[in-house]
């Protein structure tokens, strides 16, 4: 991959600090739980997938110089630091589904023999942490799924030969373990030499668009162009946009989607300009536990992340102000469908598909 994220080198971890791109490329060691959630909670590493990712390879870096007097202590010990990792960010549903998986893969082991020989408790442990170092690989080949899946739906859809896309926040290789989701589709649509455009937003306020979408556009060669959020709508009106496609930080069950805040905007503006309007995720990001998106919990941040920029003040000091990371976008919107490794579906047909 051009970008890498994340490093995992022979059981030590890395992250690029996302919040230094574009001017620097700085990678900082990644040493246990404490550190995970940090690089989690401050976005210096972000997207549902990475944060998935990072936070349960944090945990095998903590693991590799422990041992425990038992299978019991082994998985009471993974229990309070997944549920730890899983708090950083409460809207994204990756982590929560990796937390449960991992906890459901030790219990296995667990009503065998929760005592255990202290080298059956050792064995176990790796077990596990083989377990979570699978994730960087599947991650990688299932975005490379969705990105073929949604190029191979859009281009019969619009009947083309070659696609302009709109795509919101960044959702490529610096928010996965590589060639991305929503921007895998893009890369899919490049391979194939069908695509002829893609618009990206700045993604107001911490420019995911403009410093990181950017940052893969550039170093990919793909032909890009960075516009302002408020831009989209007189760029559909323009006729220059075939598709729009964005990411997803939860999916739930009947296809209403959380993802970064401007989502639905985008997805209003699609609708009215009769616009095909896409949500590409892994199945890990869908939710089939909650029913629609009223129940989705929305992360409210730091007001000075929209009343600074690196360290500048943009507002007056008093200003009062809402931050949301995420919005809502209602299943009717999702006009494309909602693109995963498996294939693409309309929201109605999600829950029966990812259960058949």
């Amino acid at each position: 991959m051009a970008l890498e994220a994340i490093r995992h080198r022979e059981g030590q971890l890395s992250i690029l600090d996302q919040l230094l791109l574009p001017s620097q490329t700085i990678y900082i060691p990644i040493l246990n739980t404490q550190h995970g959630y940090e690089v989690i909670k401050s976005m210096q590493v972000r997207g549902a997938p990475a944060i998935a990712i990072v936070g349960c390879l944090s945990l095998a870096v903590e693991l590799k110089s422990l041992t425990f007097p038992s299978i019991d202590a082994l998985v009471d010990f993974c229990r309070t630091k997944l549920e730890y990792l899983v708090s950083s960010r409460p809207t994204a549903v990756n982590i929560r589904k990796a937390a449960d998986h991992l906890l459901a893969f030790l219990q296995s082991f667990q009503l065998g023999q929760p005592e255990g020989t202290a080298q059956a408790v050792e064995s176990v442990k790796l077990k596990l942490i083989e377990e979570i170092e699978k994730m960087l690989e599947n991650d990688v080949a299932d975005n490379v799924a969705i990105g073929d899946h949604g190029a191979a739906d859009i281009l019969a859809r619009t009947g083309k030969t070659r696609i302009t896309v709109l795509t919101h926040c960044n959702t490529g290789s610096l928010a996965t373990a590589g060639y991305g989701t929503a921007l895998g589709v893009v890369r899919s649509l490049q391979k194939q030499n069908q695509l002829e455009h893609v618009y990206f937003n700045e993604t107001r306020p911490y420019c995911q668009g403009s410093r990181l979408t950017a940052y893969e556009i550039v170093t990919d060669k793909l032909p890009g162009t960075l516009i302002c959020d408020s831009a989209s709508g007189w760029l559909m009106q323009s006729g220059k946009v075939d598709c729009v496609i964005t990411g997803a930080d939860r999916v739930v069950a009947n296809g209403d989607t959380a993802n970064k805040i401007g989502t639905y905007m985008l997805a209003v503006l699609a609708y009215h300009h009769n616009i095909p309007f896409y949500i590409a995720a892994p199945v890990t990001t869908c939710d089939l536990t909650i029913s629609s998106g009223r129940d989705i919990v929305i992360e409210e941040r730091d007001p000075r992340e929209v009343t600074n920029l690196q360290g500048q003040e943009l507002s007056p000091k008093g200003t009062v102000c809402w931050n949301p990371a995420f919005d809502i976008t209602p299943a009717h919107l999702i006009t494309g469908g909602i693109i995963t490794e498996r294939g693409v579906f309309k929201p109605s047909q999600l829950k029966a598909k990812l259960t058949a």
